[in-house]
C-alpha cells in the first residue's frame, strides 16, 4: 500500500499541487480502497525543495504561502543571485630572509634617522623593521600579503618589545599609499620593483629607497654596494635610490644593461677610492 501511495505522490509532485501550510505536514488525499490521509514528513518537504533547486524536481513547496504555484526554471533563475567569494591573493615572491648583516648595510646606506618612518614592502619575518626600530629608534611599518609572514613578524615585534614603534599589516603592497614614508626597503624581483615606480614617485623629495640584490629597470641608482655576508658567505648587492627618481633616457633600450654594469663598476671604483 505504501509503495503505491509513494508512486502516486511522486506523480503529484511532478505535475503540481497545493503547498503545505507553515509548520503543518503536507496532507495528500488518495482514493485507494478506503479514503485515507497520508502525511508527507517535514524532511520530505526539504528534500523536494532541494531537488527543485538542483533541477531534478518539478515542484517548489513554499513553506510561507498557503498555496504556491509551481515555479518554472526561468523564474527560478531570474531570482537567483550570485554570491561573491573572496579569494586571497598569492604572494608574488617566495620568502627568502635577508641576512642580518645585509639588513644592517641596507639601513646604513639609507641613512635611517630616529625621526624617519620606514616602510618594508614584503616584510617576511619582520627582521628589517625590528632592526630599524631597535637600532635607530624610528617608527617602522611592515607589509606582507602572506598571513604566515604577518604572524611571524608580529611574534618578532612582541619578542623584542617594540610594539610602540613597529606596526605589521597584511596588505597588498601594490595598493599602498607610500607618500608618508621617508625610507622604503625592498627585497623583491626586478619586475616587481618596476611595478612600484608609480607609488615610489609620490614619496617626498629626499626619501630613500634601498633594495636587496635587485635593481629597478629604467631608474638610475644613486649607489650600489656589494658585500659578502658572514651568514651565507655569498655576495649580496644593495641598491640605493633617492627621490625624485632619476629616470634613464630611453634613447636605446639595449643600453640599459650596459649602463647598469657601468654604474655598478663606477660605484665599486668610488668605494675603493674612499
Amino acid at each position: 500500500m505504501k509503495k503505491l501511495i509513494t508512486l502516486m505522490l511522486a506523480c503529484f509532485v511532478l505535475f503540481g499541487g497545493c503547498a503545505k501550510r507553515e509548520h503543518d505536514p503536507v496532507i495528500v488525499n488518495f482514493p485507494v480502497g478506503e479514503d485515507e490521509n497520508y502525511a508527507l514528513p517535514e524532511t520530505a518537504v526539504s528534500d523536494l525543495n532541494n531537488e527543485y533547486a538542483s533541477g531534478t524536481g518539478g515542484l517548489l513547496i513554499d513553506e510561507n504561502e498557503s498555496c504556491a504555484e509551481p515555479e518554472t526554471a526561468a523564474s527560478f533563475e531570474d531570482n537567483w543571485e550570485p554570491v561573491s567569494v573572496a579569494v586571497e591573493k598569492e604572494p608574488d615572491v617566495i620568502f627568502v630572509p635577508t641576512p642580518n648583516d645585509v639588513v644592517d648595510k641596507m639601513l646604513e646606506l639609507a641613512q635611517v634617522q630616529k625621526d624617519d618612518l620606514l616602510y618594508d614592502l614584503g616584510c617576511g619575518d619582520g627582521r628589517i623593521v625590528v632592526t630599524a626600530a631597535k637600532r635607530f629608534g624610528c617608527r617602522a611599518v611592515g607589509y606582507d600579503i602572506d598571513p604566515q609572514r604577518v604572524k611571524e613578524s608580529l611574534e618578532n615585534v612582541a619578542r623584542n618589545n617594540i610594539e610602540n614603534l613597529v606596526t605589521i599589516e597584511q596588505k597588498d603592497i601594490f595598493t599602498l599609499d607610500l607618500s608618508k614614508a621617508n625610507v622604503i626597503t625592498l627585497y623583491l624581483l626586478p619586475s616587481l620593483n618596476v611595478r612600484l615606480i608609480p607609488q615610489l614617485e609620490k614619496l617626498k623629495a629626499g626619501s630613500r629607497i634601498v633594495s636587496h640584490d635587485f635593481r629597478m629597470k629604467g631608474v638610475k641608482p644613486d649607489k650600489i654596494v656589494k658585500l659578502i655576508s658572514s651568514e651565507d658567505e655569498a655576495e649580496h648587492k644593495v641598491f640605493l635610490w633617492t627621490t625624485p627618481l632619476k629616470k634613464r633616457k630611453k634613447q636605446d633600450s639595449n643600453d640599459v644593461d650596459s649602463e647598469f654594469t657601468f654604474d655598478y663598476e663606477m660605484s665599486e671604483i668610488e668605494d675603493w677610492i674612499r
